[in-house]
């Protein structure tokens, strides 16, 4: 059987493209940074990432009525480690740029920005699998994408 390290190694190799997803309940918001983002269906349209069950975004997520993800552009990984901790700190969006929308933040200079509500989630593993409906998608002033491959934030 492989194991973990085996298939992070692996992974690695394969660029994936850096999105935050964030959610805003009760007045709380929360961001997190995934590389899983994955464009799921047209018709209708869906999006599916997954959320490691111990952050604190995971329950928020269950609970709001709204997610938004900003697909983040070239020169942002500043942004992408801010949110990669997966901890509400109260200052957590200090000094972050954001949209003006109404909804869910979303952080500005981004490649692209999705809204939507979760439709479905599946267990796997030590993360759950959200499935999102996409109700708004809208391209952003950046034009290259941030990604992640070997360990790393890069430039395609």
């Amino acid at each position: 059987m492989v194991g973990g390290d085996e298939l992070r190694a692996v992974m690695a190799r394969f660029p994936a493209g850096v999105a935050v997803i964030t959610v805003e309940v009760r007045g709380q918001r929360a961001g997190l940074t995934v590389a899983s983002l994955v464009s799921l269906s047209l018709e209708p349209p869906l999006v599916g990432f997954a959320v490691r069950r111990d952050a604190a975004l995971h329950e928020l997520l269950r609970e709001s009525e709204m997610l938004a993800v900003s697909m983040l552009a070239t020169g942002q990984e500043a942004l992408a480690q801010h949110f990669a901790r997966g901890v509400p700190p109260i200052a957590l969006w200090t000094r972050i740029p954001l949209r003006d929308t109404g909804g869910p933040p979303q952080l500005d200079g981004a490649v692209a920005w999705l809204a939507g509500r979760l439709v479905q989630e599946h267990e796997t593993g030590d993360h759950t699998f959200f499935v999102a409906e996409v109700e708004s998608a809208e391209p952003g002033p950046a034009e290259q994408p941030l990604v992640f491959y070997r360990q790393s934030y890069a430039v395609l």
